[in-house]
């Protein structure tokens, strides 16, 4: 990668499983940290796994990988390693830190020269997007390295590099690993072990032969959105402006809210045009940028949690919601397992537009279920992490879909759905009140000095729920 100087400033190493990819980038590190004077961060999917792999790690050799890599030598007398933030300062000023991936936004405003994305096909996309920025400023370099994971954000990373020349692009099975001996890393021997303890062949290809096509291991909806790519389902499906929207909200605050916008096709099913997603944004302000978005909501869906009561307001967040002129309505509560059920019918039906609901396809490939390393097997129980948030709001809308699709209800009595409001609901259509509400008094006026026809002002449009 960095053959003739740091002027390559990307690339991406899909490698087979227990190839050499973080003791290989360990020496990276070292070298590049002699090379320009800076922070280089080690990132691992989670601070916890970091400081497992990395920074309590032993090699083949039974060496600790941070000392076979960055001897006594390079490092700053003046200054001990620091365990508690796993960082190491060089003799030259320069500093490696191992850092987590799940705390990405908490890292911003720091200035690192040199980024190693370690299982890039398991860790959150959006930490890239939050950190691409500072290198763009700096001239830092990053490296993305895994082994596949199904089609999800490592293998649209992967033929990205592919195709870009200004990107140093790597792939290694067992067939391509030698030690310094001349043997494989991986026999042919060993595998023929695998395969006969019982391994499928599927993940014998993804693990030693780097292949996208199995699923990620424990994965819940790989089939579904495997089926809905090849049919075709999953492409450019824009905003069409002659129908209304609906929103689908998973919310949360230190967690990410995430919100699909949907329509409903000719043929009933969902058409997925939008999805937003962010951290630390309150209610008010979620609202405020949902109504600037140019679509034409009729109605708006959220998860029980709507009508927990803020203890400091006195309210539900659905009635602070009404106060704003904003309808929820409430997607009944269902075990886990039956909402993933619900998620399933609904992928198997529903289109999805690529190029604004990227992340959430990527999400629904991630998720998976939680696995037990004591037991040694997964569980019911889906593993929460950044899939979780996109994944939550697909469920939501799967489970409150009301429309005929195929001549079944997908909000069948299996799921003991019922339509969260009953009654007719109007469309809840977007005026200058509403997206810019402290630009008018109560009485409709502007703010900065009353109108000349008030008559001309266009009124708060009143729900069935609260008029």
């Amino acid at each position: 990668m960095f053959e003739g100087g740091l002027d390559r400033k990307r690339g991406c190493a899909v490698w087979h499983r227990r190839g050499g990819k973080d003791s290989c980038c360990l020496q990276l590190s070292a070298v590049s940290s002699q090379m320009r004077v800076g922070t280089i961060w080690h990132m691992l999917p989670t601070l916890k796994q970091g400081r497992r792999v990395i920074w309590d790690g032993i090699d083949r050799e039974g060496r600790k990988m941070i000392d076979q890599a960055f001897p006594k030598e390079m490092r700053d007398p003046s200054s001990p390693i620091n365990n508690s933030d796993m960082q190491i300062r060089f003799r030259n000023g320069s500093i490696y830190q191992v850092v987590g991936s799940d705390n990405y936004d908490s890292l911003v405003g720091t200035n690192p020269v040199g980024v190693i994305f370690s299982e890039w096909a398991v860790a959150d996309p959006k930490a890239w997007d939050y950190i691409r920025p500072i290198l763009a400023e700096n001239g830092g370099w990053a490296l993305f390295i895994y082994t596949p994971r199904g089609k999800n954000h490592g293998k649209k990373l992967y033929d990205m590099a592919q195709a870009n020349s200004r990107w140093f692009c790597s792939m290694l099975t067992v067939d391509d690993t030698f030690r310094p001996d001349g043997t494989y890393v991986i026999a042919p021997n060993i595998i023929e072990q695998e395969r006969a303890e019982g391994m499928s062949e599927e993940k014998i290809l993804q693990e030693y032969f780097c292949s996208f096509e199995a699923g990620m291991e424990g994965a819940f909806y790989t089939n579904e959105l495997n089926l809905a790519e090849s049919e075709g389902r999953i492409g450019d499906y824009p905003h069409d402006p002659m129908k209304p929207c609906q929103t689908w909200w998973d919310i949360g605050f230190r967690d990410a809210t995430a919100i699909i916008v949907t329509q409903r096709g000719d043929d009933g099913k969902p058409v997925i045009i939008d999805y937003l997603e962010a951290r630390n944004k309150a209610l008010d302000e979620w609202i405020r940028d949902v109504r600037s978005l140019p679509y034409d909501y009729d109605e708006h869906n959220g998860p029980h949690d709507l009508e927990n009561t803020d203890w400091t307001t006195g309210k539900t967040r659905r009635e602070f919601a009404l106060g704003l002129n904003f309808a929820f309505e409430i997607v009944p509560k269902l075990p886990v397992q039956d909402g993933i059920d619900a998620t399933r019918a609904i992928i198997r039906v529903a289109r999805f537009d690529e190029n604004k609901a990227g992340r959430l396809i990527d999400g629904l490939y991630s998720y998976r279920r939680e696995y037990d390393d004591r037991l040694q097997m997964f569980r019911d129980k889906p593993y929460h992490d950044w899939a979780s948030h996109p994944a939550d709001a697909m469920r939501y809308l799967s489970v409150g879909w009301r429309d005929y699709v195929g001549g079944l209800r997908v909000s069948s009595s299996k799921y003991n759905v019922k339509p969260a409001v009953s009654g007719h609901r109007k469309r809840q259509k977007q005026d200058y009140q509403d997206m810019y509400p402290w630009m008018f008094n109560e009485d409709g006026s502007i703010r900065h000095g009353p109108t000349r026809d008030q008559s001309k002002i266009r009124q708060p449009r009143l729900t069935t729920k609260n008029r």
